[in-house]
């Protein structure tokens, strides 16, 4: 959520970030906003200013009373009386004013970064650049559903039965190997000197409007009946809740937190045959990184995240690249997001398996995350990155190490989480 004062200062810069991200709908909100600030700006200023009257005349009241002069007190009392209830009014168009700006406000995208490339949607994105030689074996690889089934490790119809479509058992091997990546990748962050948290999975609204738009809310975010409470699409969603209404000592930063946590998302639409099988589910786990920390060392700490997600990747045998994400890519709330990729030996291409973004103050103001040091006080940035999220993530990795008669060989850095296996048959 951009400040109102920038808005209200820099209205054409607003509307070309606007147009840049194709939302040319949203043009006229930057007119109405600021329309709404000059009147709300104006209906505070009489409301002050009969607060600062009434204290006036109140004591002059006293001072009437005092002095016996009860009949000029008492016309002095009509004077107020009718400029409380003038208040009264003020006070509530106050709050009426101040819900409308808050919603447009919430509706106005965040100023991208001025090296995000432009385009339309994802089929604009930029590659940036590629890690580890991209192999197709001369073997035929199998669909990850079927890859998983010759272990005995997939169960969709069981899964369908009782839970519905987008929901999975996994066993044996398979259900082994997940987990030992997840068991990998928070011992991986720890190692690069982020702290471990397991965080609530379940948020209140206020959390989740404090992250995210209200378009990504409404197609993600699975609402508990009768509760003030969501399941969480992503635990960055709670780390970045665990500051809300803080005000951090600047010393403190930077807060650099890895998380574990189940997913649920509704993934609404229907999806083609690359995302059947475990790749679009309404239920994945996932290690997660946030950081929050001063403002001139976000562009450092994107780099440092996309990067941890790329090493992980590459540390188990996995080809991938980084693909900067144009303008229109971008959710309202992003200033600069790069997604990690692998390689997919049977498809010939490259599949998303993570993303890392920068969402400026954009969070912290909604949440009222501020920092005081020697400059006063200020709000956070704060940066979100996938370190990494099976069962997608298992496809990259069932493709790239299959062999031709089947097995599928184990990376030396997951060995010691699969009970010293180098190979699952």
């Amino acid at each position: 959520m951009l400040d109102i004062k920038f808005v209200r200062e820099n209205p054409e810069i607003v509307k070309q970030n606007i147009k840049n991200k194709f939302q040319d709908n949203k043009l006229g909100l930057v007119d109405e906003v600021i329309d709404l600030d000059a009147e709300a700006r104006a209906t505070k200023q009489e409301a002050d200013t009969l607060r600062a009257d009434r204290n006036k005349i109140s004591k002059q009241i006293g001072g009437l009373m005092a002095q016996g002069k009860k009949e000029e007190a008492e016309e002095m009392k009509v004077k107020v009386n009718a400029e409380s209830q003038r208040l009264a009014e003020l006070e509530t168009k106050e709050a009426e004013l101040e819900e409308k700006i808050k919603k447009i406000m919430m509706t106005i995208p965040n100023i991208i970064d001025p090296s995000v490339p432009i385009g339309k949607d994802d089929s604009e994105n930029v590659e940036v650049k590629r890690y580890g030689e991209p192999v197709v074996p001369d073997f035929e690889i199998p669909y990850h559903a079927e890859i998983m089934d010759k272990f005995n490790g997939l169960d969709l119809d069981s899964a369908r039965k009782v839970a519905g479509n987008g929901f999975y058992y996994l066993m044996g091997d398979i259900a082994r190997l997940h987990s030992a990546v997840i068991s990998y990748a928070r011992d991986f962050m720890i190692e690069r000197g982020f702290t471990y948290c397991i965080p609530p999975y379940m948020i209140r609204s206020d959390v989740v409007t404090g992250v995210m738009s209200f378009a990504e809310m409404d197609a993600m975010m699975y609402k508990i009946e009768g509760e003030d409470l969501y399941l969480i699409g992503t635990s960055e969603h709670s780390m970045i809740g665990k500051f809300i209404d803080t005000i951090l000592p600047e010393e403190t930063l930077p807060q650099t937190l890895t998380s574990y946590s189940p997913c649920f998302r509704k993934e609404k639409g229907a999806h083609g045959l690359e995302e059947r099988g475990v790749y679009r589910i309404h239920q994945f786990e996932k290690q997660e990184m946030i950081v929050v920390c001063n403002p001139k060392e976000s562009p450092k700490w994107f780099d440092v995240l996309w990067q941890n997600t790329v090493d992980l990747f590459r540390s188990l045998d996995i080809p991938v690249r980084t693909l900067e994400c144009c303008s229109g890519d971008l959710a309202d709330l992003k200033v600069k997001s790069v997604d990690v990729e692998a390689w997919s030996p049977r498809q010939k291409k490259y599949f998303e398996v993570g993303s890392c973004s920068n969402l400026g103050d954009a969070q912290a103001r909604r949440l009222k995350i501020r920092v005081v040091g020697e400059e006063g006080k200020y709000f956070a940035h704060t940066l979100n990155n996938t370190v990494v999220a099976p069962p997608r993530m298992l496809i990259a990795f069932l493709e790239n190490n299959l062999n031709a008669d089947g097995s599928v060989n184990i990376p030396k850095a997951l060995q010691p989480y699969m009970g010293g296996k180098t190979v699952i048959k």
